[in-house]
């Protein structure tokens, strides 16, 4: 039989290495795919080579925070957003991603998008210079696809500031015929009913958090296998999926986090797998736990 089958072959090693190692490997991000994750990067990887047309297919992708949102679009650009030099010797960036402006106004808009080329500006230059130089740069680098993360930040400010950043991502839209992705919360859709045309310019997509069923169950399963612990923890049998079901509400980013967490604890305590015990031990990193609770 191999040796610690229960580990993905590719970290079999890691479970061999020092308790002081392992704990190092288990603070290093790492990459799960899951359907609903693997469905929004075909869809990306879809607009990303979408022909040129007239109205191009703009894209919202909506879920409650810390639920993968970010992760997912992260692992589009280091897939397909990486820059390079082409043979003209030319800087290309195909996929810009940029976190929006801590408020809505066109202006903070072209800044955050400056600041993903490294490129010089002057806050105190005016709107037109600024997005005309965020136009150059994307046609210069042939930019395919802009993802702005933390859309629903646009929310902050006026109504009419908020029609103003939308307005200028239309006009980017136009005028490089690439495609725009929002990444938010909920409350992102909101934006979108500045305006009826925007609302019509975009698909919204969600992603939802985890239900208690099979598919929770082999995605408990694949974290477990890049879990650098000697002995095997069983996480996706019934009784312990739902335990971490429970803690983590079937949001990923609070289940990987209480699976962190409950690895760590076994390497340091000896353990070596995750129990029932631990995973106990670890609810107060129940999401919904009130201050009340921990007082």
């Amino acid at each position: 039989m191999t040796q610690y089958a229960h580990v993905h072959p590719e970290f079999r090693a890691v479970v061999q290495l020092s308790d002081n190692e392992r704990l190092h490997f288990l603070d290093q991000p790492r990459w799960i795919g899951y359907p609903a994750a693997q469905k929004i990067l075909d869809t990306l990887l879809h607009l990303m080579q979408m022909p040129v047309r007239p109205r191009m297919r703009n894209l919202l992708i909506v879920g409650d925070s810390n639920n993968g949102k970010t992760t997912i679009v992260r692992r589009f650009v280091a897939l397909h957003g990486a820059a390079y030099v082409n043979e003209e010797v030319e800087s290309v960036k195909p996929v810009i991603l940029t976190d929006a402006p801590p408020t809505s106004g066109e202006k903070g808009l072209y800044i955050a998008i400056l600041e993903q080329f490294w490129a010089p500006y002057r806050e105190s230059d005016s709107v037109t210079k600024l997005r005309y130089q965020v136009i150059h740069l994307f046609r210069t680098c042939s930019v395919k696809l802009l993802i702005i993360d933390e859309f629903h930040s646009l929310l902050t400010g006026s109504a009419i500031k908020q029609r103003e950043t939308m307005n200028a991502l239309k006009f980017l839209c136009n005028t490089l015929a690439i495609p725009v992705v929002g990444v938010g919360t909920p409350d992102a859709v909101r934006v979108l009913h500045t305006d009826p045309q925007h609302a019509s310019r975009f698909d919204v997509m969600p992603l939802r958090t985890w239900e208690p069923n099979a598919d929770f169950q082999r995605l408990v399963k694949d974290f477990e296998s890049v879990l650098p612990l000697r002995e095997a923890s069983g996480l996706s049998r019934p009784h312990l999926a739902q335990l971490l079901y429970s803690i983590s509400g079937g949001n990923t980013g609070d289940l990987q986090r209480l699976l962190l967490e409950c690895a760590t604890e076994a390497i340091k305590s000896g353990k070596e797998h995750i129990d029932q015990s631990i995973i106990e031990s670890k609810s107060w990193l129940r999401p919904t736990r009130g201050i009340r609770e921990l007082i």
